[in-house]
């Protein structure tokens, strides 16, 4: 729903009592379109709505107060703890707050940075609906504290609240950024200004002009990242969202895919289609989701079994400043499909070839004025001289492509 255009959708969210409405008031300051999807649920719902009416046609009149209001706490008594009646009240007001969603967002101007402020967007599962999240997170001490100080909740209501909802662990791993939130609120709009200024405005230019990010001069590499495939699956799950049918997979590959194994900090994707033709038609929607197109033809470099033309390929490059990735769109079954999952899953396999490739990547980073170009080039002799010892190791073990 949100992905189709050119404008950078944003969704934002955080436990209760983290601090999340303050960062969307910042946001808002700072020119953001804020949609607040609790302000959303309200509307859908209130006097005279059709919305109210389907809710007391499910529920019963017992749910509208004396004046033909919803009685938020009678209903919220009836669907506290039954999954059924939980998911019939969400199967009438989330239809309808998507769809005011989508029409708030489409009213927003062509470069806006459209923020929707959604609680429960982890629960839902909406990441992939958005070019980011951001998550608000606070010491769980601290956001009793703020719910019985500022709401007027008692602490065993705040902590059972909180203990209602889904973890920080949880969270985290949905969130492209983290916004600590235990200090002062001076502190919080700083960390959301320099958001703005050096991640959210950049990418959505990015996104509407469809620029890549020209790659680093420098290079450098860092140790294994355990949150790196974490970050693979969000950023699979809007590439699969953006290109719907004509993916036939998404795998994680290159040195960010293999534990232990040193490496630059960009996410490698391999985006499997049927054919080149097929990888031009979801240009534009990969673009749009915030990859665009890599300008000209691309090919990997031919090993000695293979020739040039079977070795092309599209590249899409992440127009998110503060994540990094390439997406290789390559022809299921093609030599370049093939070597990137073999070599993957060899390196995965033998901790010994890892750690000798590991020894590499060190050697050649330690040269004086060694550029990122010069290392891919260095490297080169290395893949070509690994190709038969992968070839032999796959038929040893019969591995196949196809897992």
């Amino acid at each position: 729903m949100l992905l189709t255009g050119a404008m950078l959708m944003v969704g934002l969210t955080g436990g209760i009592g983290s601090g999340k409405s303050a960062v969307a008031t910042e946001l808002a300051a700072l020119g953001a379109v804020v949609i607040d999807a609790d302000r959303i649920a309200r509307e859908v719902v209130a006097p005279g709505t059709d919305g109210l009416a389907e809710v007391a046609a499910a529920f019963g009149p017992a749910v509208l107060t004396a004046d033909g209001a919803l009685d938020r706490a009678f209903l919220a008594s009836l669907v506290f703890g039954d999954e059924s009646a939980r998911r019939r009240l969400e199967g009438i007001t989330h239809p309808r707050v998507r769809a005011r969603t989508a029409q708030l967002a489409r009213t927003a101007p062509a470069d806006a940075i459209v923020v929707n402020d959604v609680p429960l967007l982890v629960e839902a599962g909406l990441g992939a609906t958005y070019h980011l999240v951001i998550v608000v997170r606070a010491a769980v001490d601290e956001r009793i504290a703020r719910l019985v100080r500022e709401r007027g909740m008692t602490e065993s209501d705040a902590r059972a609240r909180i203990q209602a909802q889904v973890d920080d662990a949880q969270r985290v791993a949905a969130a492209d950024v983290v916004l600590p939130n235990d200090g002062t609120l001076a502190e919080l709009a700083g960390r959301v200004r320099t958001l703005w200024t050096e991640r959210l405005r950049p990418f959505e230019e990015n996104v509407r002009l469809r620029r890549v990010l020209p790659a680093p001069h420098e290079l450098v590499i860092v140790p294994y990242d355990p949150s790196w495939p974490t970050q693979y699956a969000r950023l699979a799950a809007r590439l699969a969202r953006a290109a719907g049918p004509v993916s036939q997979r998404l795998d994680h590959i290159g040195s960010t895919a293999v534990p232990g194994l040193p490496a630059k900090d960009v996410i490698d994707i391999q985006l499997t289609v049927a054919s080149l033709t097929d990888a031009d038609t979801m240009g534009d929607a990969l673009g749009a989701a915030g990859f665009p197109r890599l300008p000209g033809q691309r090919s990997d470099n031919p090993k000695p079994d293979g020739t040039g033309d079977v070795w092309r390929k599209r590249v899409h490059v992440s127009a998110d400043p503060g994540r990094r990735a390439n997406v290789h769109v390559r022809v299921g079954g093609s030599p370049g499909w093939r070597y990137a999952l073999l070599m993957r899953d060899y390196l995965r396999a033998e901790p010994a070839v890892r750690d000798e490739y590991a020894a590499l990547k060190a050697k050649l980073a330690a040269r004086s004025g060694m550029t990122r170009a010069a290392y891919l080039d260095a490297k080169e002799p290395w893949f070509t001289a690994l190709w038969p010892r992968m070839e032999a190791w796959a038929h040893q073990t019969a591995w196949s492509a196809s897992a």
